[in-house]
């Protein structure tokens, strides 16, 4: 089973998703949308953007 996207709205009103492994495990936090279509577009970027994104370490 490949990771999916849980979407929920948070005791604040605000709609947030994680990004899990196909193990359950959360491996990303959205922050929070004050719309469901905004979330599903922050979905969407991270689908289109991530997956040849780089890692940049950062210095001390």
């Amino acid at each position: 089973m490949a990771g999916k996207f849980d979407l929920w709205i948070d005791k604040g009103g605000q709609y947030r998703f994680n990004l899990k492994a196909s193990n359950g495990q959360v491996i990303a936090t959205s922050e929070g949308y004050s719309s469901k279509a905004s979330a599903l577009n922050g979905i969407e970027s991270v689908r289109k953007n991530a997956p040849d994104a780089p890692v940049v370490e950062r210095e001390k």
